[in-house]
């Protein structure tokens, strides 16, 4: 990752600098869209995820993936990054720049697994 943002100001760090400091690391929140597959999943509208990445969607497409049916679902507080990404009329399509696994245990699984078993469970009752 070579450009992002912190606040409203854009970071840029040099070809031969360091790493360290581009990693999101750690817990981070999200506000989902009222309405959207991922706020009825986690019977929320805000959530906090944890991360362990070094990219980010490049949101200058944002606008026309939209057009094309890609619903930006869950974005950062400040409406900067996108977090979850679905597609409307699909039985379960959801994208997430976090990692649902490290809150997931083999009896208390993530919602999003618990979600993504459930919908697969009903298509293959549809075959």
């Amino acid at each position: 990752m070579t450009e992002w943002m912190k606040g409203n100001e854009l970071q840029i760090r040099g070809a031969n600098g360091a790493l360290g400091g581009t990693m999101r690391l750690g817990a981070y929140p999200a506000v989902l869209e009222r309405g959207s597959q991922a706020s009825k999943i986690y019977g929320a509208t805000e959530i906090s995820e944890r991360h362990r990445h070094r990219y980010e969607v490049n949101t200058f497409y944002k606008d026309r993936l939209e057009q094309h049916g890609l619903r930006f679902s869950g974005m950062s507080p400040d409406g900067l990054l996108p977090e979850m990404i679905e597609y409307e009329d699909h039985p379960w399509f959801i994208g997430v720049q976090f990692h649902p696994e490290l809150k997931s245990r083999p009896f208390a699984p993530h919602p999003l697994f618990a979600s993504f078993v459930g919908a697969a469970v009903e298509q293959s009752r549809l075959v």
